[in-house]
């Protein structure tokens, strides 16, 4: 059975999460507190040296971080994963824009505000990420009024990649009242069949 190594209130954790739901694939969750330096412990450090959740266990021994590159390993061959070569391409243009674009405004700004206190000197990077933000929303915004989903027109891992992050983004102070094709996505995100939301 697969073992995930996360931490259920992080939105790159939940991804992992939602697309087992979604698949109906069994495994077991190992909860990791990683703002309580659960993932800079020696035994954790031994399976992924960079320190992070998540971690897919796929067997004793064998490891993969990363949670799109886990993402992709779990949707191989499945519902998940577009049949033609070029919706599984525009799949990946959209986790890669993920990663680079989206998340590291929209999940960082979501954790700066939850978990720093108020007097922490990094929240002083929220108005840019804020800003950051949006831009990346905005983006999202304009496809999506095109098409009901992120990648060939079916509920895909680009989804459940984006939805992570995008659906809590009023968590880091971004708002989703001006994004009416972007709320419109996460009700069909949620509509789909094993959804489950994230924990706090």
């Amino acid at each position: 059975m697969l073992t995930v190594h996360g931490m259920k209130a992080s939105g790159n954790c939940y991804k992992v999460q939602l697309a087992l739901e979604q698949l109906g694939t069994p495994y077991r969750w190992v909860e990791v507190d990683s703002a309580a330096g659960g993932t800079r412990t020696p035994a954790f450090l031994a399976m992924n040296p960079n320190g992070k959740v998540p971690l897919l266990e796929v067997e004793p021994g064998r490891y993969l971080p990363e949670s799109n590159a886990i993402l992709c390993f779990l949707a191989d061959g499945t519902r998940l994963w577009p049949a033609d070569r070029w919706s599984r391409a525009q799949a990946l243009q959209w986790m890669f824009f993920e990663q680079y674009s989206h998340e590291p405004c929209v999940a960082v700004a979501r954790f700066i505000a939850r978990w720093l206190p108020a007097d922490h000197p990094r929240r002083a990077e929220l108005p840019r990420l804020i800003e950051r933000g949006h831009q990346a929303l905005a983006v999202m915004e304009r496809h999506l009024a095109a098409q009901p989903f992120m990648a060939g027109g079916d509920h895909s891992i680009a989804d459940i990649a984006l939805f992570a992050y995008t659906h809590c983004a009023a968590d880091g102070g971004i708002a989703l009242d001006g994004y009416p094709s972007i709320r419109a996505w996460l009700d069909r995100v949620r509509a789909q069949p094993g959804f489950v939301p994230m924990q706090a």
